[in-house]
């Protein structure tokens, strides 16, 4: 049994196919650039709050693992201060690649410290309860010239 398509069922047919892929297309970089943002915001965030002082607030960006690690909120924010000086007072921050992995998200930029270095900051990204958190940072003092 043969089955035939007219001309215009099968522009038709093709038409609808192509829509189905460019949706398909369009909709994956909406989710990218949706985790991009909301990661964005959650580092910016605890940014904003360590140069407000606001402890808590710095704390409610960090992942239940971190909070588990330090302990408490004065003695999280002191490490910060004391460890991370770059991030506690960032003068500029460039957010560079995002390199998605299984289970986390690596997120890095580029800071200024308030003493003018350039450092390059590695931020492990994960969820807790739906929200993305800071897991972790890892700071390396970049070159002078970038």
């Amino acid at each position: 049994m043969k089955i035939l398509f007219s001309t215009t069922t099968f522009r038709l047919l093709a038409c609808a196919v192509a829509i189905v892929i460019t949706l398909a297309f369009t909709a994956m970089p909406a989710a990218s650039d949706d985790t991009d943002d909301a990661i964005k915001d959650i580092i910016l965030s605890q940014i904003e709050a360590f140069a407000n002082d606001d402890k808590e607030a710095a704390w409610s960006f960090a992942s239940e693992g971190i909070k588990r690690q330090t302990g408490s909120v004065d003695t999280f924010y002191n490490m910060v201060r004391l460890s991370y000086e770059p991030v506690y007072k960032a003068s500029s921050i460039e957010f560079m690649e995002r390199v998605p992995h299984d289970g986390f998200q690596i997120q890095i930029l580029q800071l200024r410290g308030p003493d003018g270095k350039r450092w390059r900051a590695v931020y492990r990204m994960v969820r807790n309860d739906d929200q993305w958190r800071i897991g972790g940072v890892a700071l390396k003092e970049a070159p002078a010239t970038i």
